[in-house]
């Protein structure tokens, strides 16, 4: 069989409808622990990223039906809902969708050319400009299906009695109380690894991640890279002084590690290109998300990790270029 070898058919659009048919089994088990609150901010999400993207290809006089139907936009959105507090309210959801759309997309030339990841382009403006909305966070099992509805709508937010601090927050503030470590993990916020509840939504992406690698979607640099980068970092600490520094499985099982490993780094746009490059890239998000975790001011800091090695991507890609074929790579000084 000659050059060039083609397996089997791939296009933008079968990408990202695989990455969402793998996004299903976390959004299961985030309906499963938390309500189906989430379904409603990603049919909000959905809905905004295709109007927003739909306006931004008229105005730059753009075919739409290509653009539209290529999934990337409900990608896009269904991270945005998916990283955002389930009980956001509506316009919440659509700012970070249309920072994510027009803003990290669109104003760097569309698909293909943004050079920062779009979702996470959203979470750190929605963070930085509303840091009481996004620290509302439900417990779990804690909010009836309509309660949820009424929030997200506009209802009246004095839930104090109802919400509360994420694992990473509420572990963040016991040790800088000085509390120990075995006290903090013993509250009702934790659960066997990492948040009560949160560790079967870190399972169903890990499920959903298995798909992705074994369609190959993605290859395995990039989540054993993250995972590498941050649960070697939170060892070593751990290993140090294992009562002022949870374990690595706490930070892997919480927040949005598993969410992170296998939909947010492994963005092929905004990531590096050749296999090294890829692992390194994974494993700076992942080393920089837990330094972030642990004396940053904010609680989860993947995004911002992210974004700086966004900006590294063009280094990473230069250092770690393999030689082309049948020329030798030259000897650096």
């Amino acid at each position: 069989m000659t050059s060039p070898h083609i397996r089997q058919p791939a296009s933008v659009q079968r990408v990202m409808m695989t990455v969402l048919a793998a996004l299903l089994p976390g959004i299961a088990a985030y309906v499963w622990q938390v309500g189906a609150g989430i379904l409603v901010n990603i049919a909000i999400a959905s809905v905004t990223a295709l109007a927003s993207e739909a306006l931004v290809l008229r105005l730059r006089k753009r075919a739409l039906w290509i653009t539209l139907s290529d999934g990337s936009a409900l990608v896009t959105a269904w991270l945005v809902a998916l990283i955002l507090p389930s009980i956001a309210p509506w316009w919440l959801t659509v700012i970070g969708v249309l920072v994510a759309i027009v803003g990290a997309k669109h104003l760097y030339g569309g698909i293909g050319q943004n050079p920062f990841n779009p979702a996470m382009a959203a979470y750190c403006a929605v963070i930085i400009a509303y840091p009481a909305l996004m620290s509302q966070w439900p417990h779990i099992d804690g909010l009836d299906f309509a309660t949820q509805l009424h929030l997200i709508l506009g209802g009246s937010r004095e839930i104090d009695g109802i919400t509360g601090a994420t694992a990473l927050d509420a572990m963040r503030t016991g040790l800088r109380n000085q509390v120990d470590i075995h006290t903090i993990l013993s509250s009702g916020t934790f659960g066997f690894a990492g948040g009560r509840g949160w560790e079967w939504i870190a399972a169903g992406y890990l499920v959903g991640g298995f798909f992705l690698l074994a369609r190959r979607v993605i290859t395995w640099h990039l989540p054993i890279g993250f995972i590498v980068g941050m649960g070697f970092t939170a060892g070593v600490a751990w290993l140090v002084a294992p009562d002022s520094f949870p374990s690595p499985l706490f930070h892997l099982a919480s927040g949005g590690a598993m969410l992170a490993a296998f939909f947010i780094v492994t963005d092929p746009v905004t990531g590096a290109s050749s296999p090294l490059g890829k692992f390194i890239f994974a494993a700076g998000v992942g080393v920089i998300a837990w330094i972030i975790r642990t004396f940053g001011m904010y609680p989860d800091g993947i995004a911002f990790a992210v974004l700086l090695m966004n900006i590294c991507v063009p280094l990473i890609n230069h250092a770690t270029q393999p030689a082309l074929v049948g020329q030798r790579k030259e000897a650096r000084p």
